[in-house]
Protein backbone atom coordinates (compact mmCIF):
# COMPACT_ATOMS: atom_id res chain seq x y z
CA UNK A 1 0.00 0.00 0.00
CA UNK A 2 1.31 3.21 -0.76
CA UNK A 3 -0.01 6.55 0.19
CA UNK A 4 1.27 10.01 0.33
CA UNK A 5 -0.44 13.73 0.95
CA UNK A 6 0.42 16.84 -0.78
CA UNK A 7 -0.94 20.83 -0.55
CA UNK A 8 -1.71 21.56 -4.14
CA UNK A 9 -3.58 24.76 -4.73
CA UNK A 10 -4.45 25.26 -1.38
CA UNK A 11 -5.69 21.89 -1.28
CA UNK A 12 -4.88 18.81 0.30
CA UNK A 13 -4.18 15.74 -1.93
CA UNK A 14 -4.13 12.39 -0.49
CA UNK A 15 -3.27 9.69 -3.13
CA UNK A 16 -3.79 5.85 -1.95
CA UNK A 17 -2.27 3.42 -4.28
CA UNK A 18 -2.94 -0.55 -3.65
CA UNK A 19 -4.74 -2.66 -0.96
CA UNK A 20 -5.88 -0.69 2.53
CA UNK A 21 -5.90 -3.85 4.36
CA UNK A 22 -6.00 -4.37 8.27
CA UNK A 23 -2.53 -4.81 8.15
CA UNK A 24 -1.84 -1.47 5.60
CA UNK A 25 -4.00 0.51 8.15
CA UNK A 26 -1.94 1.86 10.97
CA UNK A 27 0.87 3.10 8.08
CA UNK A 28 -1.86 4.56 6.09
CA UNK A 29 -3.11 6.45 9.05
CA UNK A 30 0.12 7.74 9.99
CA UNK A 31 0.27 9.25 6.73
CA UNK A 32 -3.06 10.55 6.38
CA UNK A 33 -3.01 11.69 10.31
CA UNK A 34 -2.37 15.78 8.87
CA UNK A 35 -5.44 15.90 6.85
CA UNK A 36 -8.23 14.94 10.08
CA UNK A 37 -7.20 18.86 11.01
CA UNK A 38 -7.56 20.11 7.20
CA UNK A 39 -7.60 23.72 8.60
CA UNK A 40 -10.21 25.06 6.61
CA UNK A 41 -8.46 23.53 3.22
CA UNK A 42 -10.76 20.67 1.27
CA UNK A 43 -9.28 17.54 0.67
CA UNK A 44 -9.44 15.35 -2.20
CA UNK A 45 -8.52 11.92 -1.79
CA UNK A 46 -7.01 10.25 -5.42
CA UNK A 47 -8.52 6.91 -5.22
CA UNK A 48 -7.26 5.73 -8.96
CA UNK A 49 -5.06 3.33 -7.56
CA UNK A 50 -6.94 2.06 -4.37
CA UNK A 51 -7.18 -1.47 -5.63
CA UNK A 52 -9.26 -2.64 -1.81
CA UNK A 53 -10.62 -0.73 1.25
CA UNK A 54 -11.37 -3.09 4.40
CA UNK A 55 -13.45 -1.36 7.25
CA UNK A 56 -10.22 -0.20 8.74
CA UNK A 57 -10.02 1.63 5.85
CA UNK A 58 -13.30 3.26 6.10
CA UNK A 59 -12.53 4.43 9.34
CA UNK A 60 -9.84 6.30 8.72
CA UNK A 61 -11.61 7.68 5.59
CA UNK A 62 -14.47 8.19 7.95
CA UNK A 63 -12.09 10.14 10.48
CA UNK A 64 -10.83 12.35 7.79
CA UNK A 65 -14.28 13.56 6.75
CA UNK A 66 -15.24 14.12 10.47
CA UNK A 67 -12.21 16.38 10.83
CA UNK A 68 -12.49 18.53 7.95
CA UNK A 69 -15.86 18.65 8.10
CA UNK A 70 -15.66 20.51 11.55
CA UNK A 71 -12.92 22.91 10.00
CA UNK A 72 -15.36 23.82 7.30
CA UNK A 73 -13.64 21.99 4.60
CA UNK A 74 -14.77 19.37 1.95
CA UNK A 75 -13.62 15.72 1.22
CA UNK A 76 -14.46 14.48 -2.31
CA UNK A 77 -13.00 11.50 -3.22
CA UNK A 78 -11.65 11.09 -6.60
CA UNK A 79 -11.27 7.64 -9.33
CA UNK A 80 -13.44 5.03 -6.91
CA UNK A 81 -13.65 2.25 -8.62
CA UNK A 82 -16.87 0.08 -9.18
CA UNK A 83 -16.00 -2.80 -6.51
CA UNK A 84 -14.86 -0.14 -3.90
CA UNK A 85 -17.67 2.10 -4.77
CA UNK A 86 -20.18 -1.09 -3.94
CA UNK A 87 -18.09 -1.82 -0.44
CA UNK A 88 -19.40 1.78 0.34
CA UNK A 89 -22.86 1.29 -0.84
CA UNK A 90 -23.47 -2.13 1.56
CA UNK A 91 -22.02 -0.19 4.51
CA UNK A 92 -24.38 3.18 4.27
CA UNK A 93 -21.09 5.32 3.30
CA UNK A 94 -22.02 6.37 -0.16
CA UNK A 95 -24.19 9.04 0.88
CA UNK A 96 -21.87 10.43 3.54
CA UNK A 97 -18.96 11.24 0.77
CA UNK A 98 -18.63 13.06 -1.93
CA UNK A 99 -17.44 11.30 -5.31
CA UNK A 100 -16.36 12.58 -8.51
Amino acid sequence: MNAKVEEIDGKYVATLEGEMDTAAAVEVENILKPLYQSEGKDVIIDCNGLEYIASSGLRILLSILKGAKAGGSRVVLRGVNDDIKNVFSLTGFIGIFEFE
